[in-house]
């Protein structure tokens, strides 16, 4: 449901009519509606940090690092629409605020892991961490927004259209 462009808000009697269950039965699997968004969320979170971890090991160069956490970030929303309305907070909207607040943690975690790696190639710079901040926080504007551009095309526009020469720009 969530991969339908411009859909309305999903409600649980809408998700059970989809399912073909009743909305009891999606009850007792999940307390609450909030529920059945975090647990999208932790996999969200789980698959993508996973990832990372796996960059951030088998990568020895920054650059490369960079590189790929925000490729494989927007090939993830590329992949599963439907979570990039999740991501984004399309989906999210007259929910749970602890929803909102915790995808904004997801970018923060994001965020701190793309200022790690910069450090280590920001050596050269006069202030490594001052501009490591800045990198870091406009590779994460640009993901975010491209995320955005991405639900909001109903998923036309793809997020790592041209994001070669985006990121050797931004990191030039």
């Amino acid at each position: 449901m969530l991969e339908q462009p411009g859909s309305e808000r999903i409600t649980t009697a809408a998700l059970a009519a989809r399912l073909q269950v009743s909305e009891a039965a999606l009850y007792r699997h999940f307390a609450s509606k909030a529920q059945m968004f975090e647990g999208l969320i932790e996999f969200i979170e789980t698959t993508v940090f996973s990832l990372i971890n796996q960059i951030v090991e088998r990568e020895a160069s920054p650059a490369a690092q960079v590189h790929k956490i925000t490729t494989v970030l927007l090939q993830f929303g590329e992949k599963n629409p439907g979570m990039t309305r999740v991501m984004v907070g399309d989906a999210l909207v007259f929910e749970n605020e602890r929803l909102v607040v915790r995808m904004n943690q997801f970018f923060d975690r994001v965020e701190s892991q793309l200022r790690q790696c910069l450090r280590g190639g920001l050596a050269v710079s006069s202030t490594p961490t001052v501009d490591a901040n800045a990198l870091a926080s406009a590779i994460v504007a640009l993901t975010i927004g491209r995320l955005q551009r991405y639900a909001r095309s109903g998923f036309k526009r793809l997020p790592t259209e041209h994001l070669e020469p985006a990121l050797q720009r931004l990191c030039a």
